[in-house]
C-alpha cells in the first residue's frame, strides 16, 4: 500500500511470522523483544543505519561504529535490561580496511564499557549499511511501552531535541559555528544510552521507551500500546537552554517534539513513585524531569491541544 509506515508493514505483514512457541514472552511492538529459557528472560533487538539516512555520509568511521552500538543498548535501556552480546552484518562499497579499523574502534570502545561482546556476524558488498543486532539479560521485570495507567506521571531524561540540532550544525555551519556549538554536535554523534537509568527504574516505571523518532511519535507509542493519553506540559517540558540559543523558541519546540535521535528514555510511574523515581535517576546520574500526566483516552496531548501521530516524528515511508 503506498504511503504507509514501516509500522504498518510490520503490523500488516511481519509481526508473527513463523511457529508459535511458549518461550516468545514479547513479540513485535516494543523496543526489544523477550524470551524465556529457563533464567532469566533475554531482551532482543536489532537496528541497521543506512549511510544518507541515518547518518550523514562525511561521519567518522569512529562514530559510525559507536552509534551503530548505542541505538541498539538504547532499545536495552528501555527495558531496564543488561546489554550482553551482539551480532554485527555490515555492508560496505569496497574492502576499506581503513574505515573497518576506525568504525570497529568505535565499536570496540562502546562494546567495552557496555560489558557488550560481539560474537559474530556478516559482512558483504553493496551501500554502507551497518546491522546489530543486540541481546541482553532481563534485570527484573523488563520494562514495557503499555503499563502506563491514568494517574501516573510522564517523566523524560536528559535534553531531547539536541541531537537533531547537533545533525544540523554538522551538516550545515561553518568551522567557528561547529566549534561553538560542539555541544549539540556531540550529542548527535555520540549518544549516551540510558541503560543505568533503564535498570534503576525496573520495579519503579510503569511503561517506558526511547526517543529514537521524536518525543511525540515515541510518547504516542506508550499511549496506543497502554490505551491511554500522555498529557504533556510545556513549561515542565522546556527546550534545553543551549538548544533555545541556537534554534529560538518555535524551532526548539520543533526538533524537542519530533527531531528524534535523542536516545533518551520517556517513561511513565505511579504518582506515589516520585521519590523512587528521583532516587533512581540520582543513582544512574541521569537528569530527569516530570513533563505531564496520563488521562484516559488516546494520543499525546501538548499544552492541552492534541499532536497528530504524522505530523510529528521521523518516518521512514511517510512524507
Amino acid at each position: 500500500m503506498a504511503g504507509c509506515s514501516e509500522f504498518d508493514l510490520i503490523d500488516r505483514h511481519l509481526a508473527g511470522l513463523g511457529a508459535e512457541r511458549d518461550d516468545v514472552l514479547l513479540g513485535p511492538g516494543d523496543d526489544a523483544a523477550i524470551t524465556q529459557d529457563g533464567g532469566r528472560p533475554l531482551l532482543m533487538a536489532l537496528d541497521t543505519l543506512v549511510e544518507g539516512v541515518h547518518f550523514p555520509a562525511d561521519l567518522p568511521a569512529y562514530w559510525v561504529g559507536y552509534r551503530a552500538l548505542a541505538v541498539n543498548l538504547s532499545d536495552i535501556a528501555a527495558m531496564g535490561g543488561e546489554p550482553c552480546w551482539a551480532l554485527l552484518g555490515l555492508t560496505l562499497p569496497a574492502p576499506d580496511e581503513s574505515w573497518v579499523a576506525q568504525f570497529a574502534s568505535g565499536l570496540g570502545r562502546l562494546a567495552r564499557a557496555s560489558g557488550v561482546a560481539v560474537i559474530g556476524g556478516d559482512v558483504t558488498r553493496g551501500p554502507l549499511t551497518v546491522s546489530l543486532q543486540i541481546t541482553g539479560r532481563a534485570t527484573g521485570a523488563p520494562l514495557r511501552r503499555d503499563g502506563a495507567h491514568a494517574g501516573d506521571r510522564v517523566w523524560l531524561s536528559g535534553r531531547p531535541g539536541e541531537a537533531a540540532a547537533g545533525l544540523a550544525v554538522w551538516q550545515q555551519e561553518g568551522a567557528r559555528e561547529q566549534a561553538r556549538w560542539q555541544g549539540l554536535r556531540q550529542a548527535f554523534i555520540a549518544p549516551r544510552p540510558r541503560v543505568a537509568l533503564g535498570q534503576a527504574l525496573v520495579g519503579v516505571a510503569s511503561a517506558a521507551i526511547d526517543l529514537s523518532d521524536g518525543l511525540a511519535a515515541d510518547a504516542g507509542h506508550i499511549a496506543a500500546r497502554s490505551g491511554v493519553a500522555l498529557h504533556l506540559d510545556p513549561p515542565r517540558g522546556r527546550p534545553s537552554a543551549r538548544l533555545l540559543r541556537w534554534a529560538g523558541e518555535a524551532e526548539a519546540r520543533r526538533l524537542q517534539l519530533g527531531g528524534g535521535d535523542d536516545y533518551e528514555l520517556c517513561f511513565t510511574a505511579p504518582r506515589e513513585a516520585d521519590v523512587m523515581v528521583r532516587a533512581a535517576a540520582r543513582r544512574a546520574r541521569t537528569p530527569v524531569r516530570c513533563i505531564g500526566e496520563v488521562h484516559e483516552g488516546e494520543g499525546v496531548w501538548w499544552g492541552g491541544e492534541p499532536i497528530l501521530d504524522r505530523a510529528a516524528g521521523y518516518c521512514h515511508f511517510v512524507s
